[in-house]
């Protein structure tokens, strides 16, 4: 069988019309159907359709992120966002009739599942919110080619965003502070730019959760999140334990972190990423070399990691160089008719690119090994589950960093695991910031950077910018895309690292058991909500009392070398 190729994908390109016609013989043919198994026959019909919309809609915004300067993307991306909450509507609709008429048929054939997110998915849309949903999706498209547009004169050559960032590792502290000047002065320079376009942003949520019968953006957020089995009280107590438990630890981590780069005054914001006065360890090769070490690695894992690996580099799947024009940061998307997943990333020379990398390679092995589950529903889980698979990957790659890294990584696995606790305060600073500002639509500008000064002050409280603009006055937040892409996606990271890092603990004493039950939980795709997921793959949720004490504690003892 022949490897499939990237440049082989196809979708048509999807008129309204004619998907209306195509949901209006599905109803009448449903109407129709005598029995159940007809019924749900006709139910595996439409999510062929959704497969065929859906693989067009991600080649669509695949395409943008790999140019953001292409007219022709720009004007696709245009008319999709155009169409994207008509053709809402007519899935909301036909969602609707299914549960109402043959709800306990579905659940029979596809499990409770189904059910419960279709509920939640029906209730974040009505017709009356369609052009503000459109008006949403064209903001965050400026706010990505904003993004992508900046090129900054800097070490003698221009530079994106992204490929700046590599320089927050390098040795020499000149050198690093003098990089975050000029991204951050990009920042200041297009502040005003940035505040008006999540203004808008705000003011549009807002809007349209007044319209649903909400009294704030919160409650709707969480459903287009389709947060299940957990509740906000739940995410409320997960915070503070993390800022009660962890918090207090990372400042102690920074504290020791000055005193081994032998800093005479406090760690600045440009040193927070260098941990090692050597330099933090880089792979040991470009490009072409990574790829080949890469596949050696998953060669030597197994668990069809390996062909798998071997098929989506064959094919042309993967987008990772940082080029002009392109969009910053990493994503995994999927073509649904295809069962073919793609892994889109920026590397920059740094050991962020091994990281990412990874990372994404596990959203991707999660879809690809779940590509034949029977409703699109279930090809990805919710975000927090999902984040489980790519920063479980992470871990799992651990015993191969030599690949990468060669004598260099024990200091990389080190590095790692400090970075990932520290993670977990500055994720759920995010969220609170977001929960501030979506309590407080009509905050201004500066009262936004204000919430974000005093997240900072309860979660990261050793941060100190300095002379740096923009971010002095509490500008951070606005790098951090997530926030004008997908509100409320990022709490998502610290539960599911919580659940990674005890895959990493369990890997330890038994790892062949361990991937196993990894790869297991990644066939599973969405057919359960988070805690149950969770549960299959013997994972304590991050919910329960003292599961975060566990593997924090376990990260102690591995840094304190115990």
């Amino acid at each position: 069988m022949s490897t499939p190729r990237f440049d082989s994908i196809r979708a048509e390109r999807p008129s309204f019309e004619q998907v209306q016609e195509q949901y209006r013989t599905l109803h009448e043919r449903f109407d129709a159907a005598t029995n159940a198994e007809g019924r749900m026959e006709i139910v595996r019909d439409w999510d062929r359709l959704r497969r065929e919309v859906d693989t067009w809609e991600s080649l669509t915004h695949l395409h943008f992120a790999q140019d953001t300067t292409n007219e022709a993307y720009q004007r696709e991306l245009s008319y999709r966002d155009e169409l994207s909450p008509k053709l809402t509507d007519l899935s909301v609709a036909w969602k609707r009739k299914l549960l109402e008429t043959c709800r306990d048929e579905l659940t029979a054939e596809f499990g409770d599942q189904v059910a419960a997110i279709w509920e939640s998915d029906i209730s974040t849309f009505a017709p009356a919110i369609e052009s503000d949903l459109v008006e949403e999706s064209k903001v965050s498209n400026e706010y990505t080619a904003l993004l992508a547009s900046a090129e900054l004169q800097f070490d003698g050559k221009a530079q994106t965003l992204s490929e700046l960032r590599k320089y927050r590792e390098h040795p020499d502290r000149e050198l690093r502070h003098g990089a975050e000047l000029a991204r951050w002065s990009w920042y200041d320079e297009h502040g005003q730019q940035l505040d008006e376009l999540f203004d808008r942003q705000v003011r549009l949520r807002d809007k349209m959760a007044r319209t649903l019968g909400d009294t704030t953006f919160i409650e709707l957020g969480y459903r287009r999140m389709m947060r299940i089995d957990y509740s906000r009280d739940d995410v409320d107590r997960f915070r503070d334990a993390v800022r009660q438990r962890v918090t207090p630890l990372c400042a102690k981590l920074v504290e020791q972190q000055r005193e081994t780069l032998g800093l005479a005054g406090p760690v600045m914001f440009w040193d927070e990423d260098l941990l090692d006065p050597a330099g933090n360890p880089a792979p040991h090769g470009e490009y072409d070399w990574l790829i080949e070490r890469a596949t050696k690695m998953f060669d030597a894992m197994g668990h069809s990691l390996d062909s798998f690996f071997r098929m989506l580099e064959g094919g042309g799947f993967m987008d990772l160089k940082s080029r002009s024009g392109k969009a910053g940061g990493g994503f995994c998307t999927s073509f649904a008719n295809q069962g073919q997943p793609f892994i889109f990333a920026n590397f920059n020379g740094t050991k962020a690119d091994v990281e990412v990398f990874t990372h994404e390679v596990g959203h991707a092995f999660q879809n690809y090994v779940s590509r034949n589950q029977p409703l699109s529903d279930y090809l990805w889980p919710t975000y927090e589950s999902c984040e489980i698979h790519s920063m479980g990957l992470e871990f799992l790659t651990w015993p191969h960093m030599e690949q990468f890294f060669e004598a260099d990584a024990e200091r990389f696995r080190r590095i790692h695991l400090e970075q990932s606790l520290r993670f977990l305060p500055y994720g759920v600073a995010i969220d609170h910031f977001q929960h501030l500002v979506y309590e407080r639509p009509e905050a201004t500008p500066a009262e936004r950077h204000a919430m974000w000064r005093e997240m900072e002050q309860t979660y990261l409280p050793w941060r100190n910018y300095g002379d740096l603009p923009h971010v002095s006055q509490g500008g951070f937040w606005q790098q951090q895309r997530h926030i004008y892409l997908s509100p409320f996606y990022y709490i998502d990271y610290t539960l599911a690292l919580t659940c990674a890092m005890q895959l990493w603990v369990r890997s330890e004493s038994d790892y062949d058991g361990t991937m196993r039950d990894y790869v297991a939980l990644c066939q599973r795709g969405g057919e359960a909500p988070f805690r149950e997921l969770a549960q299959s793959a013997g994972l304590r949720s991050p919910f329960e009392p003292g599961c975060l004490d566990e593997v924090v504690e376990a990260a102690e003892q591995r840094l304190a070398g115990t």
